[in-house]
């Protein structure tokens, strides 16, 4: 809690800086506002921008805007706007990024140590996070992206809670006997033979709430939706493996894979159209009126109802279609060692400008990761690669399962206009697979029986973290807009492609 409360006060100090709508701010910071008075997003005057600034909202518009990104983050953003100067105030543009950013630290927390069973490990794994600067800058921004990442991590550690909650329960319910249920005339494929049924499983339930949300904030909360039905069922298996069931795949196929599709599928389906509710209930919504303008097969449905999913098929053709060039578009493959990073904001001062003491200044928000905790992140992916596929040790797979949900579905779309900034999704499964690989250095030292061994090892572990908090104060400047020499800001850039 006490490097969660530090990382918050870092995300919340100065959050009102820059004064200025700040990188896609311009899009998703004036939806919010719209969105929060009106129920859906309205077009802006070009000028706006200052304006809004100004906390002058005259160039909002009654006409309908065209936006391709589901609505939900847009009003958890607005409600930050709500609650601190109804617009006018820029803490509250990026109040609830830093609130959610803050609270997504303890969640992660609490997945080390579930996993790993060393609060040792939960803390290294929340200094880690607070100490990213893709997580930091998310935080201190007016984004989406930052609620995706926390609604993904939210559902894993409510999916790990129902997989230790149903283990517990199907070893006491399976006794040592359970496989005399195939002998005698009972066949094998008999119900009784799959071991029990585990009723309601509230936990599991609501993992696929939090999916649901996930996907109402940006649709590649599909892909964790997935990825994660397929983790769970796996995951039943090897519960009934545990419980000495002999077939535990037919078991789990016939005891839990329904009710896994049932808990996630249907649910967060559910949880994704209430997201809309704005849209379906206001007129004033872009395409809201198209099933009543367009008659066809389809005239038996509720017009809502063909007008969202028509609305569906638009966004989806925008965004496979998306191929303009961009001075900071990336490619997935240097995602993880962050190699073309997204610049969301610049200024240039000259002497006696903002604070400038020298001939010439910069102050910068770049959207980059602690280089510690990508680089060692990316090192430590292959031991967990290999500790599942030499040992099969469920944590190694739940990682990469992670992993696989935010970061490969974007391969099928290296033609289209993506950034680096999207890795915010995947930088708590970074940071877990750098923890794992941490716990087998602690665990070795833990296991020694060398005082010197025991030292070197916990000072390596020690050393690490050190580095990544170190990294954070250097990287500090220009991950919050912070005016610094322009120097000084040139010795930052690691790589040229971050310029």
């Amino acid at each position: 809690m006490l490097i969660a409360a530090v990382g918050g006060f870092l995300r919340m100090l100065r959050l009102d800086h820059p004064r200025e709508l700040v990188f896609d701010e311009t899009y998703y910071v004036k939806d919010a506002y719209s969105i929060a008075h009106h129920g859906v997003e309205l077009k802006w005057a070009e000028d706006a921008n200052g304006k809004f600034a100004a906390g002058d909202f005259s160039a909002l518009t009654d006409d309908p805007s065209y936006v391709v990104h589901p609505p939900l983050g847009k009003w958890m953003l607005g409600a930050g706007q709500l609650l601190f100067g109804d617009g006018t105030n820029p803490f509250g543009w990026r109040f609830t990024a830093a609130l959610i950013g803050t609270i997504s630290i303890v969640i992660i927390a609490r997945i080390a140590i579930r996993m790993f069973g060393s609060v040792w490990l939960g803390a290294a794994a929340a200094l880690l996070l607070a100490a990213d600067g893709q997580h930091f800058v998310h935080s201190r921004t007016g984004l989406l992206d930052i609620f995706v990442m926390f609604f993904v991590l939210s559902a894993f550690l409510l999916l790990l809670i129902d997989r230790d909650d149903a283990r517990k329960k199907i070893l006491q319910r399976t006794g040592p006997s359970v496989d005399k249920q195939h002998t005698g005339s009972k066949p094998w494929f008999m119900p009784a033979s799959f071991g029990p049924s585990l009723g309601l499983r509230p936990w599991r339930l609501a993992g696929g709430i939090a999916l649901g949300l996930a996907c109402g904030v940006k649709w590649n909360g599909l892909y964790a939706l997935a990825v994660f039905g397929i983790m769970i069922v796996l995951w039943d298996v090897a519960n009934r493996r545990a419980a000495g069931i002999r077939r535990p795949w037919l078991a789990a196929l016939g005891k839990d894979s329904v009710p896994a599709f049932m808990s996630l599928v249907p649910v967060a389906g559910i949880v994704y159209l209430l997201c809309w509710t704005g849209w379906i209930l206001s007129p004033k919504g872009w395409d809201r009126s198209w099933a009543a303008d367009n008659s066809g097969w389809w005239d038996f449905l509720p017009d809502w109802m063909v007008s969202l999913a028509h609305y569906h098929y638009t966004a989806y053709n925008f965004h496979v279609g998306l191929d303009k060039p961009h001075t900071y578009m990336s490619n997935p493959w240097g995602w993880p060692v962050q190699w073309r990073p997204t610049s969301f904001y610049y200024r240039s001062y000259g002497l006696g400008e903002h604070g400038c003491a020298v001939e010439k200044c910069s102050a910068a928000i770049l959207s980059v990761g602690n280089p510690v905790v990508w680089g060692l992140g990316t090192v430590a992916l292959v031991v967990v690669l290999l500790a599942w596929a030499l040992r099969r040790d469920w944590r190694a797979g739940a990682i990469l399962a992670g992993l696989a949900a935010v970061w490969l579905p974007w391969f099928n779309y290296q033609h289209r206009t993506i950034f680096t900034f999207y890795t915010i999704v995947m930088v708590p499964f970074i940071v877990l697979a750098l923890v794992y690989a941490l716990g087998i250095v602690w665990g070795t030292a833990t296991g020694s029986t060398s005082a010197r061994s025991l030292r070197a090892c916990r000072l390596a572990v020690a050393a690490i973290l050190a580095a990544a908090v170190l990294v954070f104060a250097f990287y500090y400047p220009i991950w919050t807009g912070t005016t610094i020499p322009y120097d000084s800001w040139r010795m930052r850039m690691l790589n040229p492609t971050w310029i």
